[in-house]
């Protein structure tokens, strides 16, 4: 629920120009928001939940496709794609 509004807020707001997105949006208030460390807890889970059930999904929708009998490999490439992209984004946010 919360991955669509954070879509919406980041992404459509400032590029349609709406008043408080542009000054909430701008980069001084972003860093200062993201050097907050329950802001660095929440956007971890943002990216990376998204990620894992992306890595779900990509698998077993390949699998419905016919490659049933490389589901061992798809499940190990899946999950080492979103276990890959979480660890980048915790050194991100830990770098902030």
């Amino acid at each position: 629920m919360v991955v669509p509004v954070m879509i919406v807020l980041t992404g459509l707001a400032g590029a349609l120009g709406w008043d408080p997105a542009e000054e909430a949006f701008a980069h001084a208030n972003i860093v200062k928001l993201v050097s907050q460390p329950l802001a660095k807890l929440f956007l971890f889970v943002v990216v990376s939940l998204p990620l894992f059930h992306c890595a779900h999904r990509i698998r077993h929708t390949l699998v419905d496709f016919g490659l049933g009998g490389f589901e061992t490999p798809l499940a190990v490439v899946c999950y080492l794609g979103a276990i890959a992209g979480t660890i980048l984004c915790g050194f991100l946010l830990w770098r902030l």
